[in-house]
């Protein structure tokens, strides 16, 4: 295995001692980066994420086991394994390190055996679960993938329409974290799972008949009323999923990007009529793309907007249809979108 290719290890200790005897023994097999105290290693971890954190729970300011929590409490360090250093011995400190999801204990002063062959094993372990998770998470893409080209192509109006939107949902986001535009939020996101759930925004149009979903002309009143439920119908599809399988984040996402997509800033959209900051953030970016694609793009009843019109019409919608801060990002990366609509267009939209 190259250098390139070597698993990383974070050890934090507050002893030089330890740090040292710790690197000497795993640094011929891993590349090992030692710290003092865990906000350095949480300073680290914005940067780099490590196969394995060997933790000690004896450190000051903050010890192993507020560092765990604080670890467990970010979706974004949560899945990586935590083996505690400890000279403790009672059983009260094992169970307590079970509890917050430790994966090990090792005692301190290190039997250099123990030390290499507890982290081998662990390391073993965490490969064959990114394996099987690897697997799982091609299914359910693969899946997911499916229905959403089902709902698709029922709606012969709207091609490309949920992938392409689901690359707004990404081009957003790192936008608006890049501005610090609700930045707090989106980096609790897996970016990734966030912007793949929104492939099921629509999924509540499997419920509508072909008679209103294809209609070549404008809908009428009591058809439009229908066609609006399938943000409703959409969020139920997506609970009786849970109910079945089990929350998990791409489902708890899928479910608000459907209910909450045609929410209006001021209020007058379906199906809650939320306004303003009680509408999730989700549904507020998701408003953004869903409607630029609706704009550039033909339909039976209308001409298909250049962008520089589709963003001109959507500036004035500030306030009404759209979060005003979000709709300053927008503008500003609005050739983004049109450059993803253009690769769409030529067969190169990569997808997810």
């Amino acid at each position: 295995m190259t250098k390139d290719q070597r698993k990383v290890i974070f050890v934090v200790d507050d002893s030089d001692t330890n740090l040292s005897t710790a690197e000497a023994v795993l640094e011929d097999s891993y590349d090992v980066m030692t710290m003092s105290s865990a906000a350095r290693m949480f300073t680290l971890l914005e940067k780099i994420q490590p196969h394995l954190i060997l933790l000690d729970i004896e450190m000051p300011q903050m010890n192993g086991f507020e560092a765990m929590g604080s670890i467990k409490e970010n979706p974004r360090y949560s899945d990586i394994p935590v083996i505690f250093l400890t000279s403790l011995s009672d059983t009260a400190s094992e169970v307590k390190g079970f509890e917050l999801g430790v994966v090990d204990f090792i005692t301190k002063p290190f039997s250099t055996p123990v030390l290499l062959n507890r982290v081998k094993m662990h390391m073993n372990v965490d490969q064959l679960l990114r394996e099987r998770t690897s697997r799982l998470e091609k299914a359910h893409k693969d899946m997911i993938f499916v229905l959403s080209d089902i709902v698709e192509n029922r709606d012969q109006s709207t091609g490309g329409h949920i992938e392409r939107t689901t690359e707004y949902i990404r081009i957003m986001c790192e936008a608006m974290l890049e501005r610090g535009l609700y930045a707090d939020e989106i980096r609790t996101w897996d970016l990734a799972v966030v912007a793949a759930s929104s492939l099921l925004h629509d999924v509540g149009k499997i419920a509508i008949s072909d008679t209103i979903l294809n209609k070549p002309g404008k809908l009428t009143p009591e058809e439009f009323e229908i066609m609006k439920s399938h943000a409703d119908i959409g969020e139920k599809i997506i609970d009786q999923i849970i109910s079945r399988t089990g929350e998990d984040d791409f489902l708890r996402n899928a479910k608000v990007f459907a209910a909450s997509h045609h929410e209006n800033w001021d209020g007058t959209g379906y199906p809650y009529r939320l306004a303003g900051l009680d509408i999730p953030l989700q549904g507020r970016i998701m408003a953004i793309g869903d409607v630029y694609d609706a704009l550039v793009s033909s339909r039976p009843y209308k001409k298909a907007f250049t962008d520089e019109e589709a963003v001109e019409i959507m500036k004035k919608d500030t306030g009404r249809r759209f979060d005003p801060s979000i709709i300053e990002v927008f503008v500003a990366i609005q050739d983004k979108f049109k450059a993803t609509r253009t690769d769409w267009e030529r067969g190169e939209l990569s997808g997810l």
